[in-house]
């Protein structure tokens, strides 16, 4: 077997110890944990939305546990500032407690490596804005200097529904920052008894690592060599051109409830997280129903929707899945793209 048959498997096995673990832990939810999956081994952030209860939290403090990296939490309200966040340059005093006329940068929460980002709707623009730099670039600048964060670096945010009291919807700059956008179901009546007898009885015990820092780093870099071939990505971008009104390939429903379509940010996320399904199911190589797999999170929270399609109640899954629909992931689909749109 070549090292890169090796490099596959043993990111298949990667996956599946990942999802056992979480497992021990969470009920059900098997799809939030796949994608969840998909985000870290892509190098991407992730935005998890539900309902108050539905475990979002306890996701990311147990994927945190199966993971050796540094932790940190940010927990959003309405009085946050964004030093809370980032920290600041504080002033330092000698022993007797007087000015030693020199400042120390004290860091806040976003240095860490693994981020959680509790009810990031919480909090107003200007809060929320100062994530924009560290999930873009991995850096954040304080006073004028520039700080590079330590890699592998991941941010998890949960939020309420917009629909709830006070919540603040994120900026469509800070949203395209996410590779992925998740939404956490309700578990069913079997899942809701499992969740009852876990939860109220003994203790469980503490998790060990399954995954180090440097496997997490191997892992991202095996997903960016995963081969794919040109018609997949030509897939992947009718995929997102459709969704724009003004595309000749748009179905009827974009025309009418879509303002903005997905843009670049949306194709890359595509290919990303197409990359890391596939890897993380053992497969050298992206095939065309894996980018229809991760369309949904993947463009849903790229796409804007105009008065209109929020007036007629149409959701941007709507959307998606009315161009999934309308392209479906089947070879001839891309050979006749190929062939001119003959």
């Amino acid at each position: 077997m070549s090292d890169a048959s090796l490099q596959i498997a043993r990111a298949r096995e990667t996956g599946e110890a990942l999802r056992t673990a979480v497992a021990r832990v969470i009920v059900g939810q098997e799809g939030v944990v796949e994608q969840v999956a998909w985000a870290l081994a892509a190098g991407g952030h992730v935005l998890l939305e539900g309902a108050p209860g539905l475990g979002k939290t306890l996701l990311v403090r147990t994927l945190a546990q199966c993971l050796d990296l540094h932790f940190s939490r940010i927990q959003f309200t309405p009085d946050l500032m964004p030093s809370d966040v980032l920290g600041a340059n504080v002033l330092v005093l000698d022993a007797a407690g007087h000015s030693s006329g020199r400042f120390e940068l004290h860091r806040g929460p976003i240095f860490g490596q693994l981020v959680l980002a509790d009810e990031i709707n919480l909090a107003p623009p200007k809060t929320q804005s100062a994530l924009l730099e560290a999930m873009q670039e991995h850096a954040v600048t304080i006073a004028g200097t520039r700080h590079v964060l330590e890699e592998p670096f991941m941010v998890l945010a949960t939020e309420n529904p917009i629909e709830m009291e006070g919540t603040y919807p994120l900026p469509e700059a800070q949203l395209d920052r996410f590779l992925l956008k998740v939404l956490v179901p309700a578990p069913s009546e079997d899942d809701l008894v499992r969740i009852l007898a876990r939860t109220t009885g003994e203790a469980a015990a503490p998790m060990e690592p399954v995954l180090t820092r440097g496997r997490v780093l191997e892992l991202r870099e095996l997903c960016r060599k995963v081969a794919i071939a040109e018609p997949v990505l030509r897939y992947a971008a009718r995929l997102v051109a459709a969704t724009q009104p003004e595309s000749p390939e748009a179905p009827a429903i974009v025309r009418r409830a879509v303002r903005f379509g997905a843009g670049v940010r949306g194709g890359q996320a595509l290919v990303l997280a197409a990359k890391a399904a596939a890897v993380l199911e053992g497969r050298a190589h992206v095939a065309l129903t894996d980018v229809a797999r991760v369309a949904l999170p993947s463009l849903r929270h790229r796409i804007l929707r105009s008065f209109e399609g929020e007036a007629d109640g149409v959701s941007t899954d709507d959307v998606t899945r009315a161009v999934l629909e309308a392209l479906p992931a089947r070879p001839e689909t891309v050979e006749k793209a190929l062939r001119g749109g003959e």
